[in-house]
């Protein structure tokens, strides 16, 4: 039997309970998701006539307005990554991540921003995390190996800009990724059929230059020559490759004296104001030295 006193005890409890399940509604009804997609959309205008003042404070209207709306961080993260505000588009990205933990787009972008910081661990979480969600796609694995690559992980860069081949991702960078990759393993004519793959695809500096390295080691000096004088003709400010060059064509040729004096010579003008080819000028210059002094016997005898 239930007494008056018991009764207003339940009484109580009931209305307690009304008021705490009401007091956690407005959270969710306060949202106004129709004026969030119209602010989306002003940013998404101004963003596209160049106003990114007026693009950011909508977005922030937007996620005032509904803050579980999820595209709005991801637009206003891409705005900060573009105007190199990294730390501002990781918060943004991880908000976006955290309210919806099956977002590939912001997964990915979170990557590329902390690739972007150099916070490698962190950046192939957040790929990997991507891919778990999307694993058909060939960027993800792209941007994956280009962590790998930072890091030094040669195998896992093998694995992965395989695997991002195979989904149809290839670039001229996974190539030359992949060659350094084989190339790390001692996998020499991997390698070497990589960086060609590379250069068929784009005419680069780096892929000439590995490609001569690899001629270079291997005692094929014109080959390595070739090379680098592919590679300077890519960037004519490459004074690397014109220091391997000046090495392959006068260890092709050491008796080409006038020859090799000039390839060093060459290399001396585009490194004599670099701090960091101090040594490798003064070397150069010992070599024409050497180099003048040897011709001037020669030609005594």
């Amino acid at each position: 039997m239930i007494t008056k006193n018991r009764l207003k005890s339940l009484s109580t409890v009931f209305i307690f309970v009304l008021i705490f399940q009401w007091i956690g509604i407005p959270s969710s009804f306060s949202a106004d998701t129709e004026k969030a997609k119209e602010h989306y959309n002003e940013g998404i205008k101004a963003k596209q006539d160049g106003d990114i003042e007026s693009a950011i404070s909508a977005y922030e209207a937007a996620i005032k307005a509904d803050p579980d709306y999820i595209d709005s961080y991801i637009n206003l993260g891409a705005i900060y990554f573009e105007t190199k505000e990294y730390e501002k588009a990781l918060t943004m990205f991880k908000k976006a991540t955290e309210k919806d933990e099956k977002n590939v787009t912001a997964f990915a972008n979170l990557g590329r921003v902390q690739y972007s910081l150099q916070r490698w661990v962190e950046a192939e979480t957040a790929f990997k995390t991507a891919i778990s969600l999307d694993g058909k796609n060939s960027e993800l694995y792209r941007e994956l190996g280009k962590v790998y690559y930072k890091k030094r992980d040669f195998p896992k860069v093998i694995e992965t800009i395989v695997k991002c081949h195979e989904l149809g991702g290839e670039d001229d960078n996974t190539y030359f990724m992949l060659g350094k990759g084989y190339q790390n393993q001692e996998k020499i004519k991997e390698a070497i059929s990589a960086f060609k793959k590379s250069l068929e695809l784009k005419d680069s500096y780096k892929a000439h230059s590995a490609l001569g390295g690899i001629y270079l080691g291997q005692g094929k000096f014109l080959s390595a020559a070739n090379e680098f004088k592919a590679a300077l003709k890519a960037n004519p400010k490459g004074h690397r490759a014109a220091y391997n060059y000046a090495i392959a064509i006068q260890s092709q040729n050491p008796e080409s004296y006038d020859v090799n004096i000039k390839a060093w010579q060459d290399y001396i003008k585009l490194a004599k104001n670099n701090p960091k080819a101090k040594n490798q000028v003064a070397e150069a210059q010992r070599v024409i030295k050497d180099l003048k002094e040897a011709k001037e016997k020669a030609n005594l005898q």
